[in-house]
């Protein structure tokens, strides 16, 4: 109990004392707010501008969302094609990581010509940048199943799609939560930067705004709700896997 107690515990410990050593090197050496501002500089410009910045989060929050929704339907999707089949998965893959490699940010421009400046380019941004964790994570859950299991079902009289859909897809289900709370931090940042470039709302608007004005406080408080909600999201994953698929780690028996 007490090392579960520490463990809870233990992520905002760290935190506390994080801002606490920030606050006090920015104080000790008398550092400009218009360079680095200390934290409570940002708690005062966060109280300041509260209204600015929750119509600025929310309409990064729905943004981001959609986008994240649609990357779950693609990637859930391509994932299963490639994992469900060899062939599928030596000529996808290849091509699906070398898409992966290219800059997103380098796309907004692109997407800004087809669909305007809007919510069109941050959506279409949020969902290139975070589908292939989940495909990824899917196919390999997929196609790592054990072949000794897979002969054994189809002993027992199971079709190919029986073993993968009853057993593949739940066997690939730890990926699939791991995979979420890697690509909602991406659908997060692929929104916050399209936002920067061809918007004007949301988080990344308000940080070029900021900027420009020197307002390095209030642009540190759009950061610092990106941050909140990405971790949001992901604690809200970790609660929902955790009582989805306890079985697959390792202690939770115990609980």
């Amino acid at each position: 109990m007490k090392q579960k107690t520490l463990e809870r515990w233990a992520p905002w410990a760290l935190l506390v004392l994080s801002i606490l050593i920030w606050e006090v090197l920015c104080r000790a050496f008398n550092v400009s707010e218009f360079v680095f501002p200390s934290p409570s500089r940002i708690a005062q410009q966060t109280i300041e501008f509260k209204e600015v910045i929750a119509g600025h989060a929310w309409r990064t929050f729905w943004v981001t969302m959609v986008g994240f929704g649609i990357a779950i339907v693609v990637g859930v999707l391509l994932g299963f094609v490639i994992g469900s089949s060899r062939l599928a998965y030596a000529a996808v893959y290849p091509l699906m990581t070398a898409f992966n490699a290219l800059p997103k940010a380098a796309f907004v421009p692109i997407l800004v010509v087809w669909f305007g400046i809007g919510i069109g380019p941050a959506i279409l941004t949020a969902f290139l940048i975070s589908f292939f964790p989940i495909m990824v994570n899917i196919a390999t859950g997929l196609a790592t199943l054990e072949p000794e299991l897979e002969d054994v079902l189809r002993v027992l009289g199971a079709k190919r799609w029986d073993v993968l859909i009853k057993v593949g897809l739940p066997r690939s289900m730890p990926y699939f939560y791991g995979s979420l709370k890697v690509a909602i931090t991406l659908a997060f940042v692929g929104t916050t930067v399209s936002e920067m470039t061809a918007s004007n709302e949301g988080i990344g608007y308000l940080l070029i705004s900021a900027g420009s004005a020197m307002q390095m406080g209030l642009a540190f408080s759009g950061l610092v709700v990106v941050g909140a909600m990405a971790m949001i999201m992901y604690e809200l994953f970790s609660a929902i896997e955790k009582h989805t698929t306890g079985w697959a780690h390792r202690g939770s028996q115990g609980e």
